[in-house]
């Protein structure tokens, strides 16, 4: 059977619940986007990857529908790295921060499988560049420094339809290319069209 990995972004966790129910169930579900901490619920019994965690508060929910579920899902912090207000993410402090905090120890149904990064929405490229750079040398770091005799911890997801080919230079080995591959969506507001 072939094992499809399909990726739901923009805060559509409710597109995500109703796709799943359609489509094939060799689908790997991932979700990009930030993710409120009281939607996990929803997709706890069957994503594969949640891309966007940004807080030890959001991986403590996750861990505990992972384990109602009894299921490990695989993470990947989401590393501030843009000069953008509008972007979430972890900065590089509280990463280490969460790391190594016993709260995060604690978590037995969760996998931390690398780091996630998005770049500044721009036209210079050295920007770009240099952001990817920096979150490669900070997910070296991160691996020697917590990760060492840890296989799993293997991703660094970085770049997207417009800026992909910079971040594969720079060491990404997980890019997303939804629009290069679907064309660019429009998107219902979901607070105004769904009811759950």
């Amino acid at each position: 059977m072939k094992c499809w990995k399909l990726t739901i972004q923009d805060n559509a966790y409710s597109e995500l619940v109703e796709k799943h129910e359609q489509l094939p169930k060799d689908i790997q579900w991932h979700l990009i986007g930030h993710l409120q901490s009281n939607k996990v619920k929803y997709i706890a019994p069957f994503i594969s990857m949640i891309q966007s965690v940004d807080s030890l508060k959001l991986l403590q929910e996750i861990n505990k529908h992972a384990e109602k579920n009894d299921r490990v899902i695989d993470c990947l912090l989401q590393v501030y790295i843009a000069d953008e207000e509008t972007k979430f993410g972890l900065g590089f402090d509280e990463v280490i921060e969460l790391l190594r905090s016993e709260e995060f120890a604690a978590l037995h149904h969760i996998r931390i499988k690398g780091l996630m990064g998005i770049a500044t929405n721009t036209d210079v490229e050295k920007q770009i560049k240099d952001e990817y750079y920096e979150l490669k040398t900070f997910f070296d770091g991160i691996k020697q420094s917590f990760f060492r005799k840890d296989e799993a911890f293997d991703t660094l997801s970085m770049g997207m339809s417009s800026d992909y080919k910079t971040a594969i230079e720079q060491g990404s080995n997980m890019v997303r290319l939804g629009s290069t591959i679907f064309g660019k969506r429009v998107i219902k507001h979901w607070n105004r069209d769904l009811k759950i």
